[in-house]
């Protein structure tokens, strides 16, 4: 028996979800999830770990308490606490996306693995849907590197779970997962070493940003190794982890593996369908979220970079619109902010300095305010980092970023404005409420200008 609906979503993560939810509200919709509705964000990544970090901030603070007058005494990190803290703001999010679909009329939430008999057939539990839309939204997880054999490390996911700081935590990979991941268990007290392939960590941003991070790290005491590539993973007589690389023998307790993200799509027929992948495993879509199969969509991080979940929410809002609203979308218009966060955070949109000088050489505008120089982030003792705002020959905003407290708020102001097209001399005119964060937007607008090489 074939059941007939007008749309089955395979995958309840932040793009899965909401796209379900909407398009119930039009006909017959099926939501089938193998796992946790809320996906990678919501069970194992954004939430559960910003919840984390932030348990590991306090600690930070504490520690530093006596800067600012307030003697706490010794801080002592209980991890059995932290994680219990963190199942709990995650459960109570994840129970509000049950209750969501459970209330939503013409949604049925099927808790099973799909799989593509063909193009238009899904067979899930033993029984098989036949829709005239089908989205994807399967979502990716940890790429394991070659190198490393079949046990002996942990990958993000089985990191937030440790019930124990980790005596000595070597973390492969420079990115944001591996950055974000280093500074909160070196705040929760381990020993970190961090190993990267590439010259700088965070490399897709400008190195000026890399260097802050790097110096920030250096100061709580992460040791950082660049340059250097992991070959092999081994078991040492001592029953510690022994990490090869292009320069040596490094041991360590816990071995944190944050090497990029594969994505889900294997055993899902996608064959069956004619559903083309790229040599990486990631759905090939147009910017219309089309797949090489009619009628078929993938949305998310199945479909590769940015692989945010901020853009997946925003992928289905756009094929919402387009499948029942009959709108033109084009992905490629929009600006997609995104943050690492770490202490200071790091975030940024459009174009670095480096892409800018790339396109429009000497003619690039560049506005930069360090922290140091805003009042606000002196009193809050938070003075690393800096507002850089990238500008075109015609002083539009076309990329920025912000390095420092709060930065993944602060991005959105200059965000805003790229995308009404203000002027940085318009941004810089802009009336700021003294003394914030904030200001150093503004100083780094109104001050923007066509560096020269002597700079």
């Amino acid at each position: 028996m074939i059941q007939k609906v007008d749309m089955v979503v395979i995958g309840g993560g932040m793009a899965g979800l909401p796209m379900a939810l909407r398009a119930a509200r039009h006909g017959p919709t099926v939501l089938m999830e193998s796992d946790l509705l809320g996906g990678t964000c919501l069970n194992r990544g954004c939430i559960p770990t910003k919840t984390m970090i932030h348990s590991a901030r306090i600690a930070h603070l504490a520690r530093r308490s006596a800067e600012f007058g307030v003697d706490t005494g010794e801080v002592a990190v209980d991890m059995a606490t932290v994680v219990a803290r963190k199942n709990k703001v995650v459960a109570g999010i994840r129970d509000g996306s049950y209750r969501a679909v459970t209330r939503a009329d013409g949604l049925e939430l099927v808790e099973a693995r799909a799989r593509f008999v063909d193009e238009r057939t899904l067979e899930a539990n033993g029984v098989r849907y036949r829709a005239e839309t089908i989205v994807i939204n399967t979502g990716a997880r940890p790429t394991i590197p070659e190198a490393v054999g079949e046990s002996g490390f942990l990958t993000s996911t089985e990191t937030l779970d440790l019930d124990e700081v980790p005596r000595h935590l070597i973390v492969v990979g420079g990115g944001y997962v591996g950055c974000e991941y280093a500074q909160m268990f070196r705040r929760f007290g381990a020993d970190v070493t961090l190993i990267h392939r590439a010259s700088r960590l965070l490399p897709a941003e400008d190195p000026d940003v890399s260097a802050v991070v790097e110096s920030v790290f250096a100061e709580e005491g992460i040791e950082v190794r660049t340059g250097v590539t992991m070959l092999a993973v081994s078991s040492d007589d001592d029953g510690s982890v022994g990490v090869e690389t292009d320069r040596g023998h490094v041991s360590c307790s816990d071995l944190l593996l944050a090497t990029g993200r594969t994505p889900n799509t294997i055993d899902l027929g996608l064959d069956n369908a004619g559903v083309g992948v790229d040599e990486h495993g990631f759905v090939k879509v147009d910017l219309g979220y089309a797949t090489s199969a009619p009628g078929v969509y993938a949305i998310g991080d199945v479909v590769g970079p940015p692989m945010f979940t901020h853009s997946a929410r925003d992928d289905a809002a756009l094929l919402y619109r387009s499948l029942f609203h009959n709108e033109d979308i084009d992905s490629s218009h929009r600006l997609v902010p995104h943050a690492v966060f770490t202490d200071p955070e790091v975030a940024s949109f459009g174009l670095t300095e480096e892409a800018a000088r790339t396109r429009f050489g000497d003619d690039v505008v560049v506005g930069v305010e360090n922290f140091r120089g805003v009042g606000r982030a002196r009193a809050m003792g938070e003075i690393a980092g800096f507002v850089k705002i990238v500008a075109d020959p015609k002083r539009r905003i076309v990329g920025g970023t912000v390095v420092g407290a709060h930065g993944g708020e602060l991005i959105h102001e200059i965000v805003v404005a790229a995308a009404a097209g203000i002027t940085v001399d318009s941004l810089g005119r802009l009336v700021h409420i003294h003394p914030t964060l904030a200001e150093g937007v503004s100083v780094a607008a109104g001050g923007a200008h066509r560096p020269t090489y002597a700079e």
